[in-house]
Formats: C-alpha cells, structure tokens, sequence
C-alpha cells in the first residue's frame, strides 16, 4: 500500500503556538481588550492608590508623645550623659589614669591626673588611690556616645546615665567639666577631700568593704569646714561646691556657666 504522507508536512503545531484548531486571532483580540481595561482602571484609580497609607491610617488612633511634657523613659542600657561616680564614703572612684581619654576615638575626653596628698598642709585626698583627677572634662561637641571610655574605667568610675537633654545654642556650655559629671553626694557620703577609713587600704574600697563614711571622717570634715574661710585651704572650685551641681537637672547646667563663661582655671573651651 502506497505511503501517502509523502510530500506532506506531517509534524505538529509548533509549542506555544496556540491551540491546536482554533483561530488565535480571537485569543490575541481578547487578551488586548483586557490590558486597555486594566491600564484604564489603572489610571484611573493610580492618584486615589498614592493615598493608600494614608487613607489606612486616618482613622487609626495615634499615640502622640507629649514631650518634653511628658518624655518617654529611655531603654536600660541608653547612653546618655556621663556620670563620675563616687564610694559609698564620697570618696571619687577616679583616678585620673586618663585610659577613657586614650580609649576616646572622638578625642573629646581631657583628663589630668594629680597626687593626693592628705598630709598636713597638703591638698588632701580625693581617692582612695595615689592619683586622681584634677581636671575632667567631655567635650559633647565631639562626644559620639560609643561607650569605649566606660569599657576602658578599671575602676568603674565612668558611667553613662540616661540624660539625653543636651542641646544648647552656646559651643562652650557643652563642654562639660568635673563639677557637672561628679555624681550627686548620697546619704552616708562626705564631700572630699577627707583621708581614707582606718584600717582600709585602696583595694578594700574596690571590694565593697566601705559601705559609708566613719566618725572619724566626719569628724575630719566637720572641722574643716568649721574653718573660717574654705579658701585659705587652696580647695579646688568642685570641692567647696561637692556634687553634680552643673547637670542635676535639664538646663541647669547653663545656670553654672553663666557666672563664668570662659572658666580660664578649668581650661574651658580648650578644645572646642
């Protein structure tokens, strides 16, 4: 029996060419009807869909911070303004080794260490160590609050607080010195200079042996301020002032710059 698929094109239709037995002239007329709908409906609801956020949130409650009236607290670990901390006596935990300002990437930290001397006719003592620090100053024009000076404290004397309210419309406020970063003096504290307990060496301070100040560092105390005048003793300006004076409270801090601007004595301002 002759083959009679010869010179006939046996194959099949071509993949994706359609369905086999209906025009695709129809398929292709519909599929164009369909994307003028949709770009239509497009364009006529696009400017109405640019307010789609919107229009989900207009009637959504919003809990709206009242601050400063009302400032929300901070998280647990927020790095604030520093705090120079104190012994349970009063005693300053710094001792002026200045590793916060060498661990400082900004360079906004200044510190100058200096001897305590509680000999008779001396400066007296500000820490239980040999050394302390005279001069301590952050520069929070600089400061990026990264927390390497905390990190670097082998006494725990740096600290970060949860006080955020920096701002100031003067370059020289913001550099804050040792007057406004020492920490407030607490019940049982006596404001330094005044000599170690007796009996108690430096570490035994560091292992929480000292829990508040003696009679005999009161009685020290209360004689030297019984003294007619603070300034025959060559105290230094944070001394006869003890405590946080400078930052205990928003603002404050402009209050004690205002009596001296430039603070020539603290080196205010020397590296703005």
């Amino acid at each position: 029996m002759a083959d009679d698929t010869v010179g006939k094109d046996v194959t099949g239709p071509a993949q994706g060419s359609g369905a086999v037995g209906r025009p695709t002239g129809s398929n292709e007329g519909a599929r164009s009807g369909d994307e003028r709908e949709k770009g239509f409906l497009s364009e006529l609801f696009a400017p109405i869909a640019g307010f789609g956020v919107s229009f989900s949130t207009m009637f959504r409650k919003v809990a709206t911070e009242e601050y400063p009236e009302k400032p929300r607290p901070t998280a647990p670990r927020f790095h604030g303004r520093h705090q120079l901390n104190r012994h349970p006596d009063g005693l300053e935990k710094c001792v002026g080794c200045e590793l916060c300002a060498w661990a400082c990437p900004a360079d906004a930290i200044l510190v100058e260490g200096a001897d305590n001397d509680d000999t008779p006719g001396g400066a007296g003592r500000f820490s239980p160590g040999e050394r302390y620090g005279r001069v301590y100053q952050i520069n929070y024009l600089r400061c990026i609050f990264c927390g390497l000076c905390i990190e670097a404290c082998p006494t725990r004397a740096l600290t970060m607080t949860n006080f955020y309210e920096l701002a100031d419309n003067d370059r020289g406020k913001l550099i804050f010195t040792k007057d406004q970063l020492l920490a407030p003096l607490q019940v049982g504290m006596l404001p330094p200079p005044f000599p170690m307990a007796d009996g108690l060496e430096e570490r035994d301070y560091y292992q929480g042996k000292v829990t508040a100040a003696t009679d005999a560092q009161r009685e020290y105390v209360d004689a030297r301020d019984a003294a007619e005048d603070t300034d025959d003793l060559d105290l230094p300006e944070y001394a006869e002032a003890p405590g946080n004076v400078g930052a205990s409270g928003p603002g404050q801090h402009d209050l004690v710059h205002a009596a001296n601007p430039t603070a020539a004595n603290t080196r205010e301002g020397a590296n703005p």
